[in-house]
């Protein structure tokens, strides 16, 4: 489930909508009055959607918006006139009078596309450090040495052996380098 942070100048405001947010099933992790709040709640926050106003008691929007990353959107609640200003690529917006139903459509496709990226992001293979990578190449040779394979057969062991243990191939790698040594 994606993190919504509400940021909002009068508290009052936020609650508002923090409470409708929950009644039709989001998880608001806070509701912050500065941009400064928001911030130091963003770190502890994998993913997450900032719905804000135009103004905070310590800055505007778009200061927030240049410290997110690409683990994070936001949705601007803001008059027609702040709107009609202009507002930077990839911020959403919403017009103020709120409806409510405007808020939430537009916040359930924001939410549906961070899923998207976060779904992506899990796919990715993670990347191995040169020591996890040294590890994996020592394991190899012990294997060729041992049991006469070749490279490929040896890789192909360690990888099919942490699949069927359900480990990754560095903690099989180092099992192997035990039993082996």
């Amino acid at each position: 489930m994606i993190d919504i942070l509400v940021v909002f100048p009068k508290l009052t405001d936020g609650q508002g909508i923090r409470n409708l947010l929950v009644r039709n099933g989001y998880k608001v992790s806070a509701v912050c009055t500065s941009g400064s709040q928001a911030m130091s709640f963003m770190d502890n926050i994998d993913y997450g959607i900032i719905v804000c106003g135009y103004k905070f008691n310590d800055m505007v929007y778009t200061e927030l918006y240049q410290e997110l990353g690409s683990t994070f959107q936001m949705l601007l609640v803001a008059s027609r006139t702040k709107l009609e200003e202009g507002i930077p690529d990839g911020v959403v917006s919403v017009e103020m009078p709120l409806k409510s139903y405007d808020l939430l459509n537009t916040l359930e496709m924001m939410a549906q596309a961070l899923e998207r990226i976060k779904k992506k992001g899990k796919q990715k293979p993670k990347e191995r450090n040169v020591a996890q990578k040294a590890i994996i190449e020592e394991a190899k040779k012990v294997l060729m040495m041992n049991r006469n394979m070749t490279e490929e057969e040896a890789h192909r062991y360690i990888q099919k052996n942490s699949m069927d243990s359900g480990t990754n191939m560095v903690e099989t790698a180092q099992m192997v380098l035990q039993i082996m040594h």
